[in-house]
């Protein structure tokens, strides 16, 4: 097989700036995955005959995002070492980069080894910092939240996600969940929730426990009948590269459904590349990308749906 039929691992090429009045903010991302993700692609690459693919820094990954119109990003800390990571990227890039912190749901049930293997067959992996029980886990969280309220602007991502767990563990990842919820209502911060496999278990806790004021769907990825239910409660969906794969019919539907002034977007870089790039390493300066595959569904223009994004991230996060 020639190389060239190969999976391209290389960058996707930079989309069309937006408008200089429709920037808008890239509401979850990981920057800081970004590198080892780009990192392990070029090793992928040169492994196959490919030429090797660059490795940016967070420097030149945000100047390249603000180069199309991306004016800022949510970073996202939601494992116990990487919590401190987002706080510092919002304190070296300040009005650009904000922080949003919580233990993954994955991570919560690892953290005091309480873990049991989930239907996606991996096996369990627990790091040294998993000795660390998740109440003191969530205190640091709390603690850097209340250290550092002008860089962290949100809780999450929290959730549950039942693909990487077992139905041991499933109540003590609602427990966790549960926690983050009381903790966001407490600081009155917003909560960006994961939910893998688990819609209704997660809206089941919310009704339940009662949602924080402002409370995000990030990579947004249920059907229309939960998007009726997110508009009923006045919950926000974040739409990421998956509102453009082709089968996820309900993902748009859900966007008609709750409209511009409850909608958002994000990149949840590295992954989650929108089309037509799937595959390859995602990054802020993706977003308009996704913004297009909004516009199309919505019959907009992208400046419009740009400009609605940001307006309902100002809402919700202050930034």
């Amino acid at each position: 097989m020639s190389k060239h039929h190969h999976r391209d691992r290389s960058w996707a090429p930079a989309p069309e700036p937006l408008p200089q009045d429709a920037q808008t903010i890239d509401n979850h991302t990981h920057v800081a995955s970004v590198i080892p993700f780009a990192r392990a692609m070029s090793h992928e690459a040169q492994e196959k005959g490919q030429p090797e693919v660059p490795v940016y820094d967070v420097d030149q990954l945000l100047a390249q995002a603000q180069a199309v119109g991306i004016g800022g990003i949510i970073d996202c800390g939601c494992e116990l070492p990487h919590l401190m990571t987002a706080v510092q990227m919002a304190l070296d890039y300040p009005g650009n980069v904000h922080a949003a912190l919580a233990i993954h749901p994955n991570e919560s049930v690892l953290h005091g080894h309480r873990g049991v293997p989930g239907p996606d067959g991996l096996p369990l992996k627990y790091k040294p910092y998993h000795d660390t029980s998740f109440e003191n886990a969530l205190a640091e969280v709390h603690r850097l939240a209340t250290t550092y309220p002008e860089q962290v602007v949100a809780i999450g991502e929290t959730g549950m996600d039942l693909f990487r767990t077992g139905e041991g563990a499933k109540e003590l990842q609602r427990e966790a969940f549960r926690a983050h919820i009381a903790l966001a209502k407490e600081l009155n911060l917003p909560m960006q929730i994961h939910d893998r496999d688990s819609h209704r278990e997660v809206i089941e806790t919310l009704l339940a426990d009662g949602a924080p004021e402002r409370t995000v769907f990030h990579s947004y990825s249920g059907d229309r009948e939960m998007g009726e239910i997110a508009r009923e409660h006045g919950w926000y969906l974040s739409f990421s590269g998956t509102v453009s794969y082709k089968g996820n019919d309900g993902i748009r539907e859900s966007l008609r459904i709750v409209g511009l002034d409850h909608a958002m977007v994000e990149t949840d870089a590295p992954y989650l590349t929108p089309m037509p790039y799937r595959g390859r390493t995602n990054a802020p300066y993706m977003i308009p990308y996704t913004l297009r595959a909004m516009a199309d569904t919505l019959d907009l223009p992208i400046a419009d749906v740009a400009r609605g994004t940001r307006n309902t991230t100002r809402v919700v996060y202050g930034v």
